[in-house]
């Protein structure tokens, strides 16, 4: 008698998917070059050894000056200046810019000792004295100071973010040369059936020979989707030798995909391996076209059986198989190359040529899809990470309203919003709570700048730190407490007590931002000082040398200490302690995760309060001087 399989109860599309769930075609993380990790997901956290720049340079052809020596300085009544030599991109300055001097400089080369500006080419003259400085800058002006692309400690990327281009970038300019990815399943495909040929066979036509065409469609689906396809040879309808294939393909693959041989005529037997060798989770689904579509389990590697008709299989394949592909590699669904989105600011534009402005998505609380602007300079390789695309603005646009409809060109198909859109204080507890939300981006701008943005409804949430001012309509999620104060080398060489020292002292001071939360703490501190003295705060900081010399990132002050660069920098009792510097503490401020009230709804959200209550007392226990 004729062994026939009869489709009676076909699964649901919905009761498809759920059993190729429950399959487990995970592989293992591995490490592999950079130059081969294009297109792969990084497995873990990736934070930054060192700045970028590691050292302060000038972003402009000029002349490098203390900037206190320019002071006002204009077109009417220039200031001349000793021209003592030059710095050249690439070089090691070999001079040193003392008071009423200065040093030509090209852009991207080293700041020379002594030196704390740039003045533009532009406004200087060359006279018989020296060079004439026809403006006054501030310290800081025309420089990129060591860590203001990226800060050493930072959270570069993490787990989950997909490796384009830009990330290649960014981790080339940290050094890393190894990266650890998650595994691409390895998928084995078979296609069965006497009468297929492999192309470039001979075909005969008159005994209904036709060419494989699954395998190469197939193969091509998997590595899209960011599997390993490996393809076995083709197999006729007899039982052994289908058997032996697919035991083999099973013992040495994550997955194993056959074509062909899944419906219920009496030769197509290959439910009859997987039942006899493996187990069949589902012989049929309820769709069109793909009716005798297999699920099942073959030895220790998952199974699916795919129709034998090409259109069917790739259809099958694509709508069944390949998110399961993509979601074991960690990749994201694709989407469309562009997409439509509101301006979620304003933005001003008037200089007269067509701009290609770099943005990035975030969805609002009612399912809206937002641009903003992202634009940290051209030097910043940061904003290619942030940045999902370009709004192409015509040459006589003005501006871009609030609200307004624009389409924004992706980077990459798949490109997709973050799940969640932070911004706000830098600060290791929050780069460690990151790794349990998935595909979060953080924008580490600082405090008032995080209320700020809050306000104006972009991110999602704003993580704030430091006394301010402004009242916000926002949902506070949770937080933290964390130490901070003065970061000295080891040892405490100067015997630094207190911010008394850096006033009354001559000790060299590396500063935060002003948009930094430790920077608000510090000057309200210096304001308690000023008012025990009786005198104004200005004229305690005019006494700090370094007040008004400020870098990016938690790290960075204490990387300058480090380097000899500064006697003391503002920092966190945990930086002190990971990088073995000695610490002179001044207080503890509070950390405080705040969510837009419109969107406290949506899943990413949601993932990071269910991080802040289940991880941050682990987190905070790890870190020293911190606490919940």
């Amino acid at each position: 008698m004729t062994d026939r399989r009869e489709f009676r109860d076909l699964a649901s599309p919905a009761e498809a998917r759920d059993a190729i769930d429950s399959l487990d075609l995970s592989p293992a993380d591995e490490t592999v070059p950079l130059d081969e990790a294009r297109g792969r997901v990084l497995a873990e956290r990736i934070d930054a050894g060192l700045d970028v720049p590691g050292f302060d340079r000038a972003s402009m052809d000029g002349y490098a000056v203390r900037a206190r020596d320019t002071f006002g300085a204009d077109e009417a009544d220039p200031v001349v200046l000793d021209r003592i030599g030059a710095v050249h991109a690439g070089a090691e300055p070999d001079v040193r810019v003392t008071e009423g001097t200065c040093a030509e400089i090209s852009t991207g080369a080293v700041m020379p000792p002594g030196a704390d500006a740039v003045v533009k080419v532009e406004r200087t003259d060359e006279v018989e004295a020296g060079i004439a400085i026809r403006t006054s800058v501030a310290p800081g002006d025309a420089v990129m100071v060591a860590g203001a692309d990226v800060a050493a400690g930072s959270r570069a990327l993490g787990p989950g973010t997909l490796l384009t281009p830009r990330e290649i970038g960014l981790l080339s300019a940290l050094g890393v040369d190894e990266v650890p990815v998650r595994g691409r399943p390895t998928v084995g495909i078979v296609s069965t059936g006497d009468e297929l040929v492999r192309p470039g066979g001979d075909l005969n036509s008159d005994a209904g020979q036709i060419y494989d065409v699954n395998s190469y469609t197939i193969a091509a689906g998997v590595e899209e989707a960011g599997g390993e396809a490996r393809l076995y040879p083709h197999a006729g309808d007899d039982y052994d030798e289908m058997e032996r294939l697919l035991l083999e393909a099973a013992e040495e693959c994550d997955l194993v995909l056959s074509s062909g041989s899944t419906s219920a005529s009496a030769v197509d037997v290959i439910y009859r391996v997987i039942e006899s060798e493996g187990d069949l989770l589902l012989h049929g689904v309820s769709v069109k076209p793909g009716k005798p579509m297999l699920v099942g389990r073959l030895d220790d590697s998952a199974y699916v059986g795919l129709p034998g008709y090409p259109v069917s299989a790739l259809t099958i394949f694509q709508a069944f198989v390949a998110p399961a592909i993509r979601s074991a590699a960690a990749l994201p669904e694709p989407q469309t190359a562009s997409v439509a989105g509101e301006m979620a600011v304003q933005e001003r534009y008037g200089e007269g040529r067509t701009r290609l402005m770099p943005v990035g998505l975030v969805d609002d609380g009612d399912g809206t899809r937002l641009v903003y602007p992202v634009d940290k300079g051209s030097g910043a390789t940061t904003s290619l990470v942030e940045a999902d695309g370009v709004v192409e603005v015509d040459a006589d646009t003005a501006y871009l309203a609030a609200g307004e409809r624009v389409t924004v060109d992706l980077f990459s198909p798949d490109v997709r919003p973050p799940e969640l859109l932070g911004v706000g204080e830098d600060d290791p507890a929050l780069s460690r709570l990151l790794d349990y939300v998935p595909r979060p981006r953080y924008l580490d701008v600082g405090s008032r700048q995080g209320r700020r943005r809050l306000r104006d409804g972009v991110p999602d949430v704003a993580v704030v730190s430091g006394p301010s001012d402004r009242d916000l309509d926002a949902v506070d999620i949770g937080g933290w407490t964390r130490e901070w104060g003065l970061v000295v080398p080891a040892g405490n060489p100067d015997g630094v007590s207190g911010l008394a020292d850096l006033v009354d002292r001559d000790l060299r001071f590396v500063n935060r931002g002003t948009d930094a939360g430790l920077r608000a703490s510090l000057d309200a501190e210096l304001d308690d000082l000023a008012v025990d003295r009786g005198v104004d705060r200005r004229d305690l900081t005019d006494d700090i040398d370094g007040y008004s010399l400020t870098v990016k990132g938690f790290e960075s002050p204490a990387h300058k200490v480090l380097g000899g660069d500064a006697d003391v920098g503002l920092g966190l009792r945990a930086t002190a302690d990971t990088l073995d510097c000695g610490f002179v503490p001044l207080g503890t401020e509070s950390v405080r995760v705040l969510a837009d009230p419109e969107r406290t709804g949506k899943p990413g959200v949601d993932s990071l309060r269910d991080a802040l209550d289940a991880h941050l007392d682990d987190v905070v226990a790890s870190l020293s001087g911190y606490d919940a």
